[in-house]
């Protein structure tokens, strides 16, 4: 009896690792697996599916905003900021050759793009570009706020076309030109963080060398 207790044992031990027999959970783990897609811009981490439709999307959100904030915001900031910049690296070249370019008024002479805060702060000047600024942002936010609420407006569009450059465009025209505009604003934030501290360091005027 003890004899036959310890045959069947040892065959139900041999069964066990047979490698004839494999799980049916594991096999149908790994056949069923997915890989999660990759960015394109940082292939070492995950895809943010957040980005996905918008223009210029190249995977590109390492810290992960898309996950808490609404991309449509994001999108306004982003093109926001890029617009500013645009006008502000222009606006802070055109400071440094001002002597060159147009007239400056006699309290201005003798100023850099470097040195003019203080100036502007002492004159009132900036007192006026924050009112002015405000008054914009308050009546800009009106727009984003519909936006966010379901709207259908999309992210930075306030309607200004005087030149009717998208006019009669396609789909797929228009979204090249919102890829066109988010490249150079993109490229115009490093500049201007650029082109301030080139200007910082060499305390000249354009090109800062």
């Amino acid at each position: 009896m003890k004899s036959a207790l310890i045959c069947s044992l040892l065959a139900a031990t041999a069964t066990a690792f047979s490698p004839t027999i494999s799980s049916p959970l594991r096999s149908s783990t790994s056949l069923n697996a997915v890989e999660t897609a990759k960015s394109s811009a940082l292939p070492f981490l995950p895809y943010p599916k957040n980005l996905e439709g918008y223009a210029g999307d190249v995977g590109f959100d390492p810290l992960g905003f898309s996950d808490w904030l609404p991309m449509d915001y994001l999108r306004e900031a982003e093109v926001k900021h890029g617009r500013i910049c645009m006008l502000a690296w222009l606006g802070f070249v055109a400071v440094d050759n001002g002597a060159r370019i147009y007239p400056l008024p006699e309290a201005y002479k003798g100023l850099t793009s470097v040195t003019a805060h203080d100036a502007l702060v002492e004159n009132g000047a900036m007192g006026q570009i924050l009112l002015f600024v405000g008054l914009a942002e308050m009546v800009s936010w009106l727009a984003i706020s519909q936006m966010l609420q379901g709207s259908g407006r999309k992210p930075g569009d306030f309607g200004f076309d005087p030149l009717n450059i998208l006019k009669g465009k396609s789909d797929d025209e228009v979204k090249r030109m919102q890829v066109r505009e988010l490249k150079n604003g993109r490229l115009a934030m490093l500049a201007f963080s650029g082109v301030v501290t080139q200007a910082v360091l060499t305390n000249g005027p354009f090109p800062y060398v």
